[in-house]
């Protein structure tokens, strides 16, 4: 038997880590992996000697006994099967996410002035609601009509990986409007799921939640900190929403918005600090001068230095860039295996013109919505809000891109799958089939929007390049 020296083993974790690296930095990495999971989710959803284990598994129920001395008990958290910890608990961490990044795009970002949000948070008003016209239109009067939430988000992920494989193709103000637009379009998606996609609100319950949020605001006001403060109460805020009525993940989005984005330490105190400790460490080099830099000392000096330097970075840019691999790596992909797992019975899923009077068309309204609806809307909206100089035009750019980039927002994927698994909740004997061919749908409309999208900003991208030549 041949051995591998330690140092080449070695070598080879360290290659593989640093590809790793490379590839989960990538723009496009995010959108290659949860697809990767999807097809594996339909694989086992699918497959004969698959499916059954995989169904068990999400159904498998989680909750934990309380038994009180009377011999008297009860299941905490209720009702929580391992499907709900995904949808319930993990997805909290995903909102809470989405929630910082809108909060930093209000604050100093593309959404901080009035001048900078205006447009694209028009043009993502009109992707959010010509979308629900047409699918209502499509399924007013049956049991599909409640699904009118699902055709309206966009997963910016997937859209801003499309737009970093284009490149240069477009410009860079239109990549910024649709990151913007998107941004703007996870707020809505997150208030049509907080207000039509709730249960009946236990409105005691939901005081108490809010009196713990008002509490935050206060501590936030007189400049807590701490992370601990607020981790504790977001616990038990997750906890109230829970058994409230509220979605549970909507505890995740009020949360991130509470989150001090201010940082603990001002630059001056920084610039101090280091000083003070730049002259400890020079101080101390002839301590344990056998031990080299760092000696003991100095070790306690530069931890020091370190805590100083994070406490210089708000805690809320702090907590995005730490939970944003996870989110996007890990919490995403589980969600996709857990939620795109379809049972296909039989091939009239793929079937977008199959309507009935009684279930109405999820198919042609969620497809109808995302790939004609968004791309409309959103153009639609544009094109009023510069017309009437509310809002202005992206730099260096036309209708014909604008439109093309629009096509873009008909990427609904995860926001859409995530709506789907909440609607349809009030005709149970048609909501599993429902659900499915809704998520049938989601995948092949935010298919065709990506292809459409892709091809006509390289088609509008090359008449404009033929145009500018023959001037």
């Amino acid at each position: 038997m041949k051995l591998i020296p330690i140092y080449t083993w070695n070598k080879s974790v360290i290659n593989l880590e640093t590809r790793g690296k490379k590839f989960t930095r990538q723009p496009w990495a995010q959108g290659v992996v949860l697809i990767a999971f999807v097809i594996i989710a339909m694989i086992l959803a699918n497959l004969p000697f698959t499916k059954e284990i995989y169904h068990s598994i999400l159904e498998t129920d989680l909750s934990i006994k309380v038994t009180s001395p009377s011999g008297e008990g009860f299941y905490f958290p209720k009702g929580m099967t391992v499907e709900k910890f995904i949808n319930d608990i993990l997805m909290v961490i995903f909102f809470f996410t989405v929630g910082l990044e809108i909060k930093r795009e209000v604050t100093n970002g593309e959404l901080s002035s009035a001048k900078k949000a205006i447009m694209p948070v028009i043009a993502a008003l009109g992707g959010v609601i010509v979308p629900a016209l047409i699918y209502i239109a499509v399924n007013k009067g049956t049991a599909a009509a409640s699904g009118w939430g699902i055709p309206t988000a966009t997963d910016i992920a997937f859209a801003i990986g499309i737009l970093a494989i284009l490149g240069s193709k477009v410009p860079l103000s239109l990549k910024v409007f649709l990151t913007a637009l998107a941004i703007a379009d996870d707020l809505m998606a997150i208030l049509v799921v907080a207000i039509f996609y709730g249960g009946s609100i236990n409105f005691v319950l939901l005081a108490i939640a809010v009196a713990i949020i008002l509490l935050l605001l206060l501590m936030n006001k007189l400049g807590e900190k701490r992370p601990w403060f607020y981790f504790i109460p977001a616990i038990a805020v997750w906890v109230l929403f829970y058994y409230s009525g509220l979605h549970a993940t909507m505890s995740g989005v009020v949360m991130a918005f509470l989150v001090p984005f201010t940082p603990r330490y001002s630059k001056e105190y920084y610039h101090h600090k280091k000083e003070t400790f730049a002259k400890k460490l020079k101080d101390y080099d002839s301590v344990e001068e056998e031990c080299g830099f760092p000696n003991g000392p100095q070790r306690h000096i530069l931890r020091q230095i370190s805590k100083t330097s994070k406490n210089c970075i708000g805690m809320s840019y702090r907590l995005e860039h730490a939970l944003s691999p996870w989110v996007n790596f890990i919490i995403m992909p589980i969600f996709a295996l857990a939620n795109a797992g379809v049972t296909i019975p039989s091939l009239e899923y793929f079937n977008i013109f199959r309507f009935s009077p009684e279930l109405g068309s999820v198919s042609m309204g969620i497809i109808f919505g995302l790939q004609l609806g968004k791309p409309i809307g959103i153009t639609l909206a544009s094109f009023l809000a510069v017309k009437t100089k509310v809002g202005s035009m992206p730099a260096k750019a036309t209708w014909p891109m604008l439109f093309a980039v629009a096509c873009l927002g008909g990427i609904g994927f995860t926001m859409s799958i995530f709506v789907d698994t909440l609607s349809f909740g009030e005709h149970p004997q048609y909501t599993e089939q429902l659900r499915n061919m809704g998520k049938v749908a989601v995948l092949m409309g935010s298919f065709a929007a990506a292809l459409m999208g892709y091809f006509l900003v390289i088609l509008v991208g090359k008449k404009q390049k033929t145009a500018q030549k023959l001037q």
